[in-house]
């Protein structure tokens, strides 16, 4: 999802971000990359403690309404996209129990659970 993040900076001050959709989540940076980057980090944290919280996320707002906010006139908008979260779903398979038990060993020796050996194999067409 993308959201609206706006640039603030004071003379005496680095550049703070905040958040329209997201009101008490904020974050800041000496240089535009840092706070860009601080941004992008500070938002998904934000959105991760919602989740946590059982918390609706909000949709984002569009950039034309939110320039038309005197709060914001003074700052300048860029967009933070934040990755959605997916759905887990529970899958069962048949396999050989040489086959299992190779897909085991080889996932003990990447340091990964069987699962995530497979989702990775599969998703990077490594084996």
């Amino acid at each position: 999802m993308d959201y609206v993040a706006i640039l603030h900076k004071d003379s005496e001050s680095d550049y703070g971000v905040s958040f329209p959709d997201f009101p008490g989540c904020v974050t800041a940076g000496r240089t535009l990359d840092e706070a860009k980057d601080m941004a992008t980090e500070a938002l998904a944290f934000h959105i991760d403690g919602l989740r946590e919280d059982g918390a609706d996320i909000p949709a984002p707002s569009a950039l034309d309404d939110i320039a038309k906010e005197p709060d914001y006139t003074n700052g300048f908008a860029f967009i933070v996209s934040i990755k959605e979260q997916d759905k887990t779903v529970r899958v069962n398979i048949t396999l050989q129990a040489s086959e299992l038990e190779a897909i085991d060993a080889a996932a003990a020796t990447m340091g990964m659970k069987r699962s995530t050996y497979m989702v990775n194999a599969a998703l990077t067409g490594h084996n």
